[in-house]
C-alpha cells in the first residue's frame, strides 16, 4: 500500500469523525494518532459533550467488532471477561466470553465501577489476554479500549487508579464547542443523528498494517534522548510526588512514531513529541499535596518540564 493510498484512508476516517463531532478536529487528529499507536484511549470530560457519540463514531467507521459496556456500581469482573455456565446436558461448565472479546471496547462511564471491576481491565488493556478461572484467553487483534468518564460527578464514582490511568496511552479533554461548532451540531441532528448514516472506511486488515508500519517509521537517538529527558524531568519535579513511568516514556515513542506516519513521514521531529506530551503525560504524573491545594495543575507543569528541556537539532 502507497503512501497515498495510506494518507486518504486515513482523510476518511478523520472525514468521518468530524462529521459526527464538529469543531473537534485536533482531538480528532490525537484519536486517529493513538489507533495507528495501537494505544487506549480515555476521554474525560462533562457530560453532553459527545464522548461516548465520538466513541461509537470511531467505532462505526471501522470494519471491526465492537461491544459497549455500560459501568455501573454493581457491575462484577465477570460481566466484563465472561464466566463459566453449568450444561445441565453435557454435565460439563462451558467458558462463555464477556464483551472484552471484541476489536473495540467501550468502557462507558467506566469510573462508575468499583475498583475490582476497573481492574478486571488491566490484563486486557496491557497485554491483550484475558485470564479467567486460571485460564488465559488471548483476544482478538487488534484490541483497544474506549473508555469515558465525567469529572463532575463524584457520588457513586470511583477514581481510576494509578496502574490503569498509565495504561491509557492519551487522555483527551473534548471541551465545550465553539458557537458557531455548536450552531452546527442543532442543524445537523435535526432530522437525524449522523451517526445513523455512517459506514465504514477502514478494515481490519487496513489497521492492522498501519500499526506494522507506524513500527517503522525512524526515531533518532536523539529524539529518544529528548524524550527520556522529558520523562526524567518529571520524577525529579518538586512539584510532583510521582513522575511518568517507562510505559510512558514506551508510549510516547510509540505515539511520536504514529505522529508522523499520519502525517506522511518516514521520521518523527521534535514537534511531535511536543504536540503529544499534554495527552500522554499529565494522566501518569501525581501532585504533591502543596501544588495540589495550590491551584497548579498537571498540564502546566508538564508545560513548564518541555520548555526546560533542550529540543535537539
Amino acid at each position: 500500500m502507497d503512501i497515498k493510498t495510506v494518507q486518504k484512508k486515513i482523510d476518511l476516517l478523520k472525514q468521518n469523525l468530524n462529521g459526527v463531532i464538529k469543531g473537534k478536529s485536533e482531538c480528532i487528529d490525537i484519536i486517529t494518532i493513538a489507533l495507528l499507536a495501537g494505544g487506549n484511549i480515555l476521554m474525560d470530560d462533562v457530560p453532553g459533550v459527545g464522548k461516548t457519540t465520538l466513541a461509537k463514531a470511531l467505532a462505526k467507521s471501522i470494519d471491526f467488532s465492537f461491544n459497549r459496556v455500560q459501568f455501573t456500581p454493581d457491575l462484577l469482573p465477570a460481566d466484563i471477561l465472561g464466566s463459566s455456565i453449568y450444561n445441565p446436558i453435557q454435565g460439563t461448565f462451558d467458558f462463555k466470553k464477556g464483551p472484552v472479546f471484541c476489536n473495540i471496547l467501550l468502557a462507558d462511564e467506566i469510573n462508575r465501577a468499583s475498583p475490582r471491576t476497573q481492574s478486571a481491565l488491566l490484563e486486557a488493556m496491557s497485554e491483550s489476554q484475558a485470564t479467567i478461572e486460571g485460564v488465559s484467553y488471548p483476544l482478538p487483534k487488534p484490541f483497544f479500549v474506549i473508555a469515558t468518564e465525567n469529572p463532575v460527578e463524584f457520588h457513586g464514582t470511583y477514581p481510576l487508579p494509578e496502574a490503569q490511568l498509565d495504561r491509557f496511552l492519551i487522555l483527551v479533554n473534548l471541551g465545550y464547542p465553539d458557537y458557531d461548532a455548536e450552531k452546527e451540531i442543532l442543524f445537523s441532528q435535526s432530522v437525524k443523528h449522523p451517526l445513523e448514516t455512517l459506514e465504514p472506511v477502514i478494515n481490519s486488515d487496513d489497521i492492522n498494517f498501519f500499526q506494522t508500519e507506524v513500527r517503522k517509521v525512524h526515531v533518532d537517538p536523539d529524539i529518544a534522548d529528548y524524550i527520556v529527558k522529558i520523562v526524567t524531568a518529571t520524577r525529579k519535579e518538586p512539584d510532583l510526588k510521582l513522575g511518568v513511568s517507562p510505559r510512558g516514556s514506551l508510549m510516547m515513542f510509540r505515539a511520536a512514531q504514529a505522529a508522523a506516519f499520519s502525517s506522511g513521514r518516514d521520521h518523527v521531529i521534535p514537534d511531535d513529541v511536543q504536540r503529544l506530551s499534554p495527552y500522554i503525560l499529565p494522566h501518569r504524573v501525581i501532585l504533591n499535596s502543596k501544588a495540589k491545594y495550590s491551584g497548579i495543575q498537571k498540564k502546566e507543569v508538564i508545560a513548564d518540564i518541555i520548555s526546560e528541556v533542550s529540543v535537539p537539532a
